[in-house]
């Protein structure tokens, strides 16, 4: 491996940060691995395979490597010159992983919890304004439905039960799209099982032509189809926004 490898979303050069620092600890590595995202550093400094300090903005020791560590990408390179004679980290490596994990996991649940909440509250709340019934022929739909349809990127979207029927929307969009939303769920459900990754929370599925968002608000699945070579991040944001409670 070249000494920096630059552009990792989620992985670098085929391992994740994680796994990079795992490696390290199993070459008895000493030295510093800096990171860089955006305008953010740090840096992780090891001593025999074992890191001794981290830092980071404002943090350092433990909260340090997990700030890193829930990083999407950056930059890294490897320092074996850059040591230090500060020791904030007194556990093992793989402690410091686990819990890193933990959190993550820990905190995309509640994230989802919350998310499933908003989807709930709006189903909750008074059907909002239908679009002009000129263009829709008098079709209704779930009030979570029509307010992600406000979402620019959103070319529909439903909401459809736990065994896969369209809530308040008889239309053929509905229930093709119902259809490829429990497909999705069920394969979801299927796989999380068999890698022991816990329930379903949210699903992404892109294709030529369309991509879908699938969510899990508890009785109820939100399916939702948007425009190919969309940027999901951006567009889920816009759909939390749109289905924030007081809109």
């Amino acid at each position: 491996m070249a000494d920096k490898v630059s552009g990792f979303q989620g992985e670098i050069a085929g391992l994740s940060l994680a796994d990079v620092i795992q490696l390290k600890g199993h070459n008895k590595y000493c030295g510093c691995i800096t990171v860089e995202y955006k305008d953010q550093r740090g840096a992780i400094y090891f001593v025999d395979g074992e890191i001794i300090h981290a830092e980071q903005g404002t943090h350092s020791g433990e909260e340090a490597i997990y700030a890193i560590l829930k990083w999407p990408g950056g930059n890294f390179s490897l320092a074996p010159e850059m040591t230090t004679n500060v020791c904030t980290i007194h556990c093992s490596l793989n402690f410091l992983l686990l819990e890193a994990h933990r959190r993550m996991d820990e905190e995309a649940h509640e994230e989802a919890e919350s998310f499933k909440d908003v989807i709930d509250q709006s189903e909750r709340r008074q059907q909002p304004r239908q679009p002009d019934p000129a263009t829709t022929q008098q079709r209704t739909m779930s009030a979570a439905a029509a307010r992600v349809m406000g979402v620019n990127a959103v070319t529909y979207a439903t909401l459809l039960d736990k065994q896969g029927h369209p809530v308040q929307d008889d239309s053929q969009e509905a229930e093709s799209l119902s259809a490829k939303g429990l497909f999705m769920a069920q394969s979801s459900i299927k796989l999380g099982e068999l890698m022991g990754l816990g329930e379903l929370r949210a699903a992404v599925a892109q294709t030529d032509n369309f991509d879908l968002l699938l969510y899990d608000s508890r009785q109820h699945y939100l399916c939702i189809a948007i425009k190919p070579n969309s940027k999901l991040d951006g567009v889920e944001a816009e759909i939390k926004a749109a289905l924030a409670p007081g809109k």
